[in-house]
């Protein structure tokens, strides 16, 4: 059994908002996704770092959802800034019991086992997303619990961490985060979140004992990172 990551598939078969209009590497994604899981096997399990679909509601989001319900292997998702489809976690299962979707499950104040090791993670913050102070304040607490209580839910696991934002870019980081992940132990954080020109701000490398990859869709020409 392989561990894969990827982020950022942007999906929009239940909307008219595909992302082939931006042209370049999102050119036939869809079609390059397909190609890029076909390494994947129906043992291995894949993360999904957010994004994963346009869709307003789960109803919405129902053919982005069969199509990576489709996709072989097990996958893990988060939530992601564009996944208005979010309510609770809760909801999300019972839609995927309702539709026959039963190989993903969702990353969310909780942990995966791994052979060894704990997936964890969470959506993570970002400056450009605030709207006040107080409104970032709020959202980054939020997303520090969430994200420690996937940390120690992992017990005495190496811990990989999964996020949607970037905790750190070139000329900035979310020093909450990081200092939470250097607390645990964390060797390794894999972020998607950035795009095109804005891949260029991406830090990847070791800060702090942790090694940063970014791993959007584009960013990895739609192909899974294998990871162990």
């Amino acid at each position: 059994m392989s561990l894969y990551v990827i982020g950022d598939l942007h999906l929009s078969f239940g909307c008219d908002k595909p992302m082939d209009v931006f042209g370049g590497r999102w050119e036939n994604y869809t079609d390059k996704l397909l190609e890029g899981f076909s390494t994947v096997g129906s043992d291995d399990t894949t993360v999904i770092c957010g994004d994963l679909s346009w869709g307003m509601s789960l109803e919405g989001a129902k053919e982005d959802f069969l199509f990576i319900h489709r996709l072989p292997g097990k996958k893990i998702i988060l939530k992601g800034n564009h996944d208005y489809w979010w309510t609770t976690a809760s909801q999300a299962y019972r839609f995927f019991a309702e539709n026959g979707i039963d190989s993903i499950e969702i990353l969310n104040n909780n942990c995966f086992a791994y052979e060894n090791y704990a997936i964890c993670g969470t959506r993570g913050w970002f400056y450009e997303e605030s709207k006040s102070e107080e409104h970032d304040k709020k959202i980054l607490a939020r997303e520090l619990m969430r994200l420690e209580t996937s940390l120690k839910a992992a017990q005495d696991r190496e811990k990989l961490v999964f996020l949607h934002y970037p905790p750190k870019l070139v000329n900035y980081e979310r020093t909450e985060l990081l200092d939470l992940m250097e607390a645990y132990g964390v060797k390794n954080c894999w972020y998607g979140h950035l795009h095109s020109g804005g891949r260029a701000l991406a830090f990847e490398g070791v800060a702090r004992g942790i090694r940063f990859h970014l791993i959007s869709a584009d960013h990895v020409q739609f192909i899974p990172q294998k990871i162990f």
